[in-house]
């Protein structure tokens, strides 16, 4: 089929936005804290524009022409299993899954009863704990019990609807960090991260009727497999390899999210 014909892409054609860049990676501050988590040179984020509304309810057709597209192809990184350098798809896709994530939450106050319950004290400190296990992350203080361990009796203080919040994701991700994280004995660098991340990602407007903040954007846990198997994120399944797709429908650009576990830069 020649180029330019929408075909069996559903109608979608996207184009890579080289210029767009993403501050809250970029930055030195958060450079120096992703190199402590193991997750610097192992994450990055890209833009993509698109040409047709976005309807949300066809977002699988929407994803499979985003792996499709010629534009795509040849920009869309994603890091080697063999390798560990940054590559390009190379491979046809055959079948996706994209998972809705809610988005919902317009303030870090959702974060606030991690000082309720002795998990963080006031000053900021993370409380620890004995260390323990949980496959396979190490737990050494009381965080981490929240975010991993289902049957710490401190688990339900964020409900299962808390939990699957983009917000909560991003957060959860950036504590579980890579694979020799260093982890934070405060709070605050964590929660900074994922506010500058999560603004940067997510669209807002006023309402013009009720003049309150609503977030616009759509965003999915996306996966993509070729013949052999799974090919996107990774070729290996991982709690801390992920790719979120969020989906401005009002300026029709798709940010892309891709964290692949491992161990981060160094130096």
């Amino acid at each position: 089929m020649a180029a330019g014909e929408p075909g069996d892409l559903g109608g979608y054609y996207f184009r890579f936005l080289p210029q767009k860049t993403f501050r809250c990676l970029s930055s030195q501050e958060t450079s120096g804290r992703l190199r402590q988590w193991s997750m610097l040179g192992r994450v990055a984020a890209q833009a993509f524009g698109f040409d047709q509304q976005f309807q949300a309810y066809r977002k699988d057709d929407f994803v499979m022409a985003f792996f499709k597209d010629p534009n795509v192809i040849p920009n869309l990184k994603l890091l080697s299993d063999s390798s560990g350098q940054w590559i390009t798809l190379g491979t046809e896709v055959k079948k996706i899954e994209a998972t809705n994530v809610p988005c919902t939450q317009l303030s870090m106050s959702f974060f606030h009863r991690l000082y309720d319950k002795n998990i963080v004290r006031e000053d900021g400190h993370i409380v620890k704990c004995l260390d323990s296990f949980c496959d396979p992350f190490p737990i050494s203080d009381e965080l981490r019990k929240v975010l991993l361990m289902e049957d710490s009796e401190k688990y339900e203080i964020f409900s299962q609807a808390d939990r699957e919040e983009f917000l909560f994701c991003l957060f959860k991700h950036l504590c579980l960090g890579g694979a020799l994280c260093q982890y934070e004995d405060v709070l605050n660098p964590y929660l900074e991260t994922t506010k500058l991340i999560y603004k940067d990602l997510v669209s807002v407007r006023k309402n013009p009727q009720t003049k309150k903040i609503q977030i616009t954007s759509s965003i999915f846990k996306v996966t993509a497999y070729d013949s052999v198997g799974m090919c996107y994120p990774s070729t290996k399944t991982h709690e801390q390899t992920f790719s979120y797709f969020i989906v401005d429908p009002i300026r029709r650009h798709v940010h892309v999210l891709y964290h692949c576990y491992g161990v981060g830069e160094v130096s």
